[in-house]
């Protein structure tokens, strides 16, 4: 899949867009000092709108509101559902993402084929690709779109509506100069352009600074604990957490991003928190509904929801698309539990039987994933102890960005 390689990320900062994106068809003819200067300022317009909070119906929530720099671009609370909306009380059915390492996402594919790290490139890997959750969004510009407009988020009705609170904030003159160096004649675009600008400034939302980038480019070592979680990371037998968070670098010495940006069904448990679900009849079908209706008829999609990176992801405060847990360690624990020990994540029914796979209808089961750690094991034990599951714990700290490795006088110390 395409990934920026770790040189390639230093040199593509803020100004340059990324080189893949250095020359777009509304920069042709023009001298590359005056599109990276363009960039910089589209980039620093991007910035304002992005933690403006005028921009929405409420007027008291902007993008950065939900995607707090503080805490990976992610929320910083612990809520599993932000609330937003005119009346900032409206609320939809899904967590908030965090908005780093979304570089080098590729489109949305329903047949990927692979692979630079796999021999065989005639596997069918399935659905992959595109931003949200369900993969519905091309890129980030096309990203923007969804909060902005949402009713429960950001609350414009029409895009007109996010034009006008923008010229009402004091921003056309800056909107409207972009206009010809983007060759478009909405300002929304240009809206949408500047915030998928500003996402592209790689010491904000790429910097690959974690004490494990650290640990490849042989400038720390891992602690006992650590090293043992990312054994049971990789092992397929284990964890096999690798298979779809993928730890390694590539050939070309790309960073790994820890993901396959692959989608897929792991059946986590209902949130009965969201107020979505009190109506038993709705479901978050993920890739097959509700918010995408192009692949409604896919009843093989349906319950499939995107792999997200999993750096940074100590940093949060809740997990997977519903929200459903809200510690780090119970989200690991999920894998190893779900088939072998279910009583522990699924509730019960009147009759006191486990209530399996709660938030999917019976007629997608057979869309969930059952490679390891999932599916039946002998005697039901679960494929980590519960010292392992702290290990990986241990390890996914390791991916938080701001890493400073100890000093010799602060090793001396700790030795």
């Amino acid at each position: 899949m395409p990934r920026v390689a770790a040189h390639f990320v230093k040199i593509c900062s803020v100004m340059s867009l990324h080189l893949v994106w250095a020359a777009p068809a509304w920069a042709q003819g023009m001298e590359r000092a005056e599109v990276f200067a363009q960039v910089k300022a589209l980039a620093a317009l991007g910035s304002e709108l992005f933690h403006d909070p005028r921009l929405s119906a409420s007027g008291k929530q902007s993008c950065a509101t939900c995607h707090n720099e503080e805490h990976a671009f992610a929320p910083a609370n612990a809520q599993a559902v932000q609330r937003g909306g005119a009346d900032l009380a409206q609320m939809g059915h899904r967590a908030t993402p965090s908005l780093k390492y979304l570089q080098s996402v590729p489109q949305f594919t329903e047949h990927f084929f692979d692979s630079e790290d796999e021999a065989d490139e005639s596997v069918d890997n399935g659905p992959t690709g595109g931003l949200t959750w369900d993969g519905r969004a091309k890129s980030l510009a096309e990203q923007a779109r969804i909060p902005l407009l949402s009713p429960f988020e950001m609350g414009n009705k029409t895009a007109q509506d996010v034009v006008d609170r923008a010229q009402k904030a004091g921003y056309a003159p800056r909107l409207k100069v972009f206009e010809p160096f983007l060759k478009t004649g909405s300002l929304f675009m240009v809206i949408t352009k500047a915030l998928e600008t500003y996402q592209q400034d790689w010491r904000k939302f790429y910097p690959y600074t974690s004490k494990y980038d650290a640990y490849l480019a042989g400038k720390v070592a891992l602690s006992k604990q650590e090293q043992r979680g990312l054994e049971v990371f990789e092992d397929p037998q284990k964890g096999n957490c690798a298979s779809c968070h993928l730890s390694q670098p590539g050939h070309d010495g790309t960073p790994p991003q820890f993901t396959d940006y692959g989608l897929i069904a792991l059946a986590v448990p209902r949130n009965t928190a969201l107020p979505y679900n009190a109506n038993p009849q709705n479901y978050d079908l993920g890739l097959c509904g509700p918010d995408r209706t192009d692949l409604a008829q896919h009843a093989d999609y349906c319950g499939l929801f995107k792999t997200p990176t999993l750096r940074n992801v100590a940093t949060r405060k809740v997990f997977f698309h519903n929200g459903v847990y809200k510690s780090l360690r119970d989200a690991v624990a999920f894998y190893v539990l779900r088939d072998t020990q279910p009583s522990r994540v699924y509730p019960k029914n009147a009759q006191g039987e486990v209530v399996l796979y709660d938030d999917l209808p019976k007629q997608y089961h057979q869309n969930i994933n059952m490679n390891p750690p999932f599916g039946h094991r002998v005697g039901n034990k679960p494929a980590l102890s519960e010292p392992e599951i702290d290990a990986v714990v241990a390890f996914l700290k390791t991916l938080t960005d701001g890493y400073t490795a100890p000093t010799a006088q602060r090793r001396q110390k700790e030795r």
